[in-house]
């Protein structure tokens, strides 16, 4: 019997990345024992990415404040690297023996960061659900909701998706596809837009 790949996508999810001037990806190693010893080195990546990406826009002040482009791309780029980094290694299945991979495309105007990591059947499925439950709920409502979770200790809240989205406007995009070499697996590429 042959086993078919099945695909689920989710918001704001594009099949082929237009393709830009400047990107840069970065690849991480798929074993377990390497991803301990290098976690402070998921942080450093997404500084270096903010940093990478803020020389491509002036140092010029916002209008109506002190805080200039470069370094508030610097700071957006480095906090969604992270978050999309750690939940991409944290929830990756090693077994695999595939890299999680982080690219970023520069356009004039927005980056857009695509995550790809490998994850169990059981991990995809929780993170499908809760991004349907996401996608169908009132975002600031939604907030609201898990940070009292967290607060109350209750964990898996997805705090930091939620804060990617309230706080830096960014757009998101999900999908779900299992392999079907194996079944048990599903590749998980999430794609968020920021605006800049």
């Amino acid at each position: 019997m042959t086993q078919t790949s099945v695909i689920q996508t989710f918001g704001d999810f594009t099949q082929q990345i237009p393709s830009s001037q400047e990107y840069l990806t970065l690849n991480f190693s798929p074993t377990a024992a390497a991803r301990k010893r290098r976690w402070g080195n998921y942080g450093l990546s997404a500084d270096f990415l903010g940093d990478y990406f803020a020389a491509f826009f002036p140092g010029d002040e916002l209008p109506d404040s002190k805080i200039n482009q470069r370094d508030t791309v610097k700071a957006a780029v480095s906090y969604v690297a992270n978050e999309l980094l750690e939940n991409a290694v944290k929830y990756n299945d090693d077994s695999t023996g595939l890299p999680v991979s982080i690219s970023l495309h520069l356009y004039d105007h927005q980056i857009i960061f695509h995550v790809i990591n490998f994850a169990n059947q059981a991990i995809a499925e929780k993170y499908q659900a809760f991004v349907q439950v996401l996608l169908a709920s009132d975002l600031d409502e939604f907030y609201m909701t898990q940070l009292e979770k967290t607060a109350m200790g209750g964990g898996g809240s997805s705090m930091g998706v939620l804060t990617m989205m309230n706080d830096y406007s960014a757009q998101f995009g999900w999908q779900f596809q299992t392999l079907e070499s194996m079944p048990n697996v599903v590749k998980v590429d999430v794609m968020a837009y920021l605006n800049v």
